[in-house]
């Protein structure tokens, strides 16, 4: 039994579909799998226009938005379902769901308040019209298939916006209504990213909330696999537009898949894979459009490391834009306890997440979202001591298992780095990533040449492969 997500850009448009169905029918052969959607990509960031254009009054162009996204599924249906019958009734499920999202945005027009609980409501509407459609077109091409609502079973608190399921609630509806579908041969469609209160009142589980969802039916029925189906063929030692050769990492441990997203790479956030950590099942990151490839596998289990990870030193280079760093020196710094509670007082005050850190007896360097620095929390770090703010920078970090047993993997690194200027330097608590800060400007050059260092091709065989079709 294995649970498969696909992603927006996997089921955006009728040929991304009509591959996907492909995929399922070979899995298919094995068993039947329960498959977890997304939105169709772009829907949802629309949907939430949609929510602010009503929240502020502007309702003509919230009307404009939803016409857009009404068009959108009907070409979508037109492009994908062959029997006009059939495409009569998908068009009226989706028209029912219109309708709803019609009379919503009028309603917080009206209102002139938008809520998180409705912020909610306007993004359920993706997912439920783009598992619609494709289960529709699922069961005309002959392969049994049941839609189920996961607001059915995933029923979760009511923090709006991030909400965390009742998993005894959960586990027991899985039991109830999602096995014995699976077990009778039924591919069961649902959908990511959303769930509801115990009420009924919609919720969704915020970022990377569909992934959450796979893996917490993957936990809640012990399935063999967990596959995460994207546009690449799975984790990459770095960001392929800043170096071309970059390659696919054959596997990955939880740890270094999760260091990899808190970092900024683009892989599963650690949250998301959390309760396949817990009952230790693999995940499989992998191509919608290359399924032949290996992608990456993601496990702790040591019979599926044994002969995949030795001697990758580094595993990949994770790279986050948009940083600031703030440098506060202070004299009560020197020989004093208390100062750093002080310090960190005012950055839970402002809800500022701190994300490298290093220090010295009378000064402290932190790196920060630039994004959230404001003049009243510069003013009130300036309260403790003299503040300097360095914008446009980014970290760049290293991450691999094997850092905490190496000796000289910061000579190599700094030695790489020979030509960049450094900012900031910090070993990461985890002991497997070390990360420097640059200014944004210098971010190609850096991982250029850290890419260089670690990955060359010798270094490569049996461990990283080049990307399907590259």
């Amino acid at each position: 039994m294995a649970v498969m997500k696909f992603g927006g850009t996997s089921v955006g448009t009728a040929d991304a579909m009509r591959q996907v169905i492909a995929i399922i029918v070979e899995k298919r052969k094995q068993d039947a799998p329960l498959v977890v959607l997304s939105a169709c990509s772009g829907i949802t960031n629309k949907l939430v226009k949609i929510a602010d254009a009503a929240g502020e009054g502007h309702l003509e162009e919230a009307k404009q938005l939803v016409g857009e996204v009404r068009a959108f599924h009907l070409d979508l249906i037109g492009a994908l379902i062959g029997s006009e019958k059939i495409r009569k009734e998908v068009t009226e499920k989706i028209d029912v769901y219109l309708t709803r999202l019609e009379r919503l945005t009028e309603g917080v027009e009206i209102v002139g308040e938008l809520s998180e609980r409705s912020k909610d409501r306007f993004c359920s509407f993706g997912e439920l019209l783009s598992t619609t459609v494709f289960a529709t077109a699922l069961n005309e091409q002959g392969v049994p298939c049941e839609w189920i609502d996961v607001r059915t079973v995933m029923i979760t608190d009511d923090r709006y916006g991030f909400a965390r399921p009742i998993e005894a609630i959960c586990q027991a509806k899985t039991e109830e209504i999602i096995r014995p579908k699976l077990e009778s041969g039924v591919v069961v469609v649902t959908q990511g990213y959303i769930g509801a209160t115990e009420a009924g009142k919609t919720t969704t589980l915020g970022r990377g909330g569909s992934d959450l969802s796979a893996a917490l039916f993957g936990a809640w029925l012990h399935t063999d696999s967990i596959d995460i189906w994207t546009d690449v063929d799975g984790v990459m030692t770095c960001d392929p537009r800043m170096v071309p050769e970059a390659r696919s990492i054959r596997v990955m441990t939880f740890s270094e898949a999760a260091e990899l997203a808190y970092l900024g790479a683009k892989v599963l956030h650690p949250d998301t894979i959390a309760p396949a950590v817990k009952q230790n099942i693999p995940v499989y990151v992998l191509n919608t459009w290359h399924p032949e490839s290996k992608g990456t596998l993601i496990t702790n289990d040591p019979a599926l490391l044994a002969g995949k990870s030795h001697g990758g030193l580094v595993k990949s280079i994770a790279v986050k834009k948009g940083q600031a760093i703030l440098n506060i020196r202070s004299n009560r710094m020197f020989g004093r306890h208390g100062f750093m509670s002080e310090l960190f007082e005012v950055f839970e005050r402002f809800a500022v997440s701190v994300e490298m850190i290093s220090t010295s007896e009378v000064s402290v360097s932190l790196t920060v979202d630039d994004a959230v620095v404001s003049d009243s929390f510069i003013k009130a770090l300036g309260a403790l001591g003299e503040v300097e703010i360095e914008h446009k920078v980014a970290t760049v970090s290293v991450v691999g298992d094997n850092l905490r047993m190496s000796r000289g993997v910061a000579g190599r690194i700094f030695g790489s780095l020979r030509n960049v200027n450094l900012r900031m330097i910090s070993q990461g608590a985890s002991e497997i990533n070390v990360g420097v800060v640059v200014g944004e400007s210098d971010v190609a050059a850096a991982v250029s040449a850290l890419h260089c260092e670690f990955f060359a091709e010798s270094q490569c065989a049996g461990i990283f492969e080049k990307p399907a079709g590259s």
